[in-house]
């Protein structure tokens, strides 16, 4: 049996590369130095991959220091992404192929020609969950694409890995759409579908080295390495229990902003960091939920039960969905009604209203068919270091016309009806990628209108910690005797040289509109001055227009101030992305 044979001389070679000499006998280890001595270096990585896929396999750590030999596979990273972590886990995972002599390219899903997938050999995909279970807006076409154009993908090997939240009823969701959807089209899995929560530090990193375990062998698949499978993480998020103690408008009288400042105190010492969000249930509130039953004619007392639950109806219905349905769940509910429905976001009412209830058709079933309310996150604007035993919030109520009718979204509705001195029940979600930097470091923050909540967690933390470093912060809003959110603090701020400088921008106290975006250039200098000499920089707020606007800006600003090309300042803020020196926080 050479092959065995070979196989087993090669696992001692790598372990005389990696265990202490002392612990193997003198015989034994003469014969291993002089299997080394004869060993070729691809033998050596051969050994090195089976080796860690061995122990990897039986959960045995173990540090391998070979110097890695070129791999032939040129797999594609194909990410989908809403706030950037999927770009991230990408650009990570292309850097450390690199290093690992693989030849890999990275590419935003909806840059990529989904024809050339039938010329890909191996494809690995990172993306992320929105919502209801959706795609990210970039990675939304690529889908439809994917399923409408159906190319022949039977020589493609692929991973996916799908970033998400369990707190969702739809967890990684996409993932799992567009994992079925690449194997219904004879795609070859390489591993089985991985699905990681907010921590995804460790499942990633997991998925990686087994990825690289498969490359380094798949010239030679008759090797019979084991890839390990990489687990789904379990939740770690704690629930809270509190009571809103304090709400207060932030606005004026006059302003076409309604922006709440609210505090919960917490039954438990609450563990965040700045840059954390909080995470609420929501509930539908009984007029909303009135009206439902009066449509089934149901007074809401009768109880059923779903999934081993049992509760009243009025109770199902408070924590169902019903309220700015995705276009999926719009249509599984016309489906269920026998009623066309064209719209990319309605609510139920609204579907009910021009609907003719089939006879057939119960609440139970119309229940049956509603997701769960998904949480809502807000940026936590305080900080446990200056605010003890305190969380605060600060959230805009979200008013819209549709359907010539004036509605307001579900969360900010539920948190700014919410009566002061009643239970809440709440979690903190760890965003990790949106964290202050040394206490010595220089930051920049642009946070126009509640986009400021996570900066006044930052100030807060560093006025109360003494840190050193230099704090620059851009506010904007419409008006700024109206609208000047936290202006006594940030005056003290200033006064106290916690705040070096403020830059704010009132886009409707004259006839020309100013927003951040133009104090940025205005402060175009000292701006990329901050950025050479370390500064970290920071944007929270609303992705569209304001994120891509100041993004853009910044670019500009960059390139103007250093003689670059756009493409190549763009390619400055990316290197700053990476090595965490720009985050993103963006709805």
């Amino acid at each position: 049996m050479p092959g065995l044979r070979r196989a087993i001389l090669r696992l001692l070679i790598l372990i005389t590369i990696n265990l202490p000499t002392k612990m193997l006998s003198e015989n034994k280890l003469q014969l291993l130095q002089q299997l080394v001595h004869n060993a070729s270096k691809e033998e050596i990585i051969w050994a090195k991959g089976y080796l860690a896929g061995y122990l990897d396999a039986a959960n045995v750590p173990i540090n391998i220091s070979v110097t890695p030999a070129a791999i032939a596979v040129k797999p594609t990273i194909l990410y989908g992404t809403e706030t950037g972590n999927s770009k991230k886990v990408a650009s990570q995972l292309l850097a450390n192929f690199k290093k690992n002599k693989v030849q890999a390219k990275a590419a935003d899903v909806f840059q990529y020609d989904i024809a050339k997938l039938e010329k890909e050999t191996h494809a690995l995909f990172v993306m992320s969950t929105q919502g209801e279970g959706e795609f990210p807006q970039n990675a939304v076409a690529f889908y439809e694409k994917l399923q409408a154009s159906k190319p022949s993908l039977s020589h493609l090997k692929y991973a996916v890995l799908g970033l998400g939240d369990t707190s969702y009823p739809l967890f990684c969701y996409a993932g799992e759409l567009l994992d079925e959807a690449l194997a219904q089209l004879g795609a070859q899995r390489i591993l089985p579908l991985v699905k990681a929560d907010v921590d995804y530090a460790e499942p990633v990193n997991h998925w990686e080295k087994s990825l690289h375990d498969h490359l380094a062998n798949a010239v030679n698949p008759s090797t019979g390495v084991a890839v390990a499978k990489p687990s789904a993480p379990a939740s770690n998020k704690k629930n809270y229990s509190g009571v809103i103690t304090h709400k207060v408008v932030l606005n004026d009288r006059g302003s076409n902003k309604e922006t709440y400042h609210i505090e919960i105190t917490a039954d438990d010492t609450v563990d965040y960091e700045p840059g954390d969000a909080l995470g609420i249930f929501a509930r539908n509130d009984a007029h909303t939920v009135n009206q439902v039953l009066a449509y089934f004619k149901e007074e809401g007392s009768r109880h059923i039960s779903i999934k081993d639950k049992s509760q009243s109806v009025s109770n199902w219905l408070a924590e169902r969905n019903i309220k700015g349905l995705s276009k999926r769940s719009i249509g599984q509910v016309a489906e269920l009604l026998l009623v066309t429905y064209e719209a990319e976001k309605a609510d139920l009412l609204d579907i009910l209203a021009v609907a003719v209830i089939p006879a057939q058709v119960s609440i139970d079933d119309l229940i049956g068919v509603l997701l769960p309310i998904a949480p809502r996150l807000y940026s936590i604007s305080s900080s446990a270091e200056a605010h003890d035993g305190q969380v605060h919030l600060t959230v805009t109520l979200d008013t819209f016309t549709a359907n010539n009718t004036q509605k307001t979204g579900l969360a900010s509705h539920f948190l700014a009806h919410y009566p002061i001195g009643t239970a809440i029940n709440f979690y903190i979600h760890k965003n990790t990628h949106f964290r202050l930097p040394t206490n010595d470091t220089d930051i920049i923050m642009i946070g126009p209108g509640t986009g400021i909540a996570p900066f006044r967690s930052f100030l807060s933390y560093r006025d109360a910690t003494g840190a050193g470093g230099r704090n620059w912060l851009f506010f904007g809003e419409q008006y700024f005797v109206l609208d000047f959110y936290y202006q006594t603090e940030i005056q003290e701020w200033i006064t106290t040289a916690v705040l070096t400088k403020l830059d704010v921008a009132f886009s409707r106290d004259q006839q020309d509109k100013i927003y951040v975006q133009d104090r940025i250039r205005e402060n175009a200098g000292q701006f990329n001055e901050w950025l050479q000499n370390g500064a970290s920089l920071y944007i929270c707020g609303q992705r569209h227009p304001m994120g891509t606007d100041v993004e853009n800006t910044i670019i500009e600003v960059i390139a103007a101030a250093r003689g670059l090309s756009p493409d190549a300042a763009r390619e400055v803020l990316n290197e700053l992305e990476e090595q965490g020196r720009y985050q993103k926080d963006v709805y």
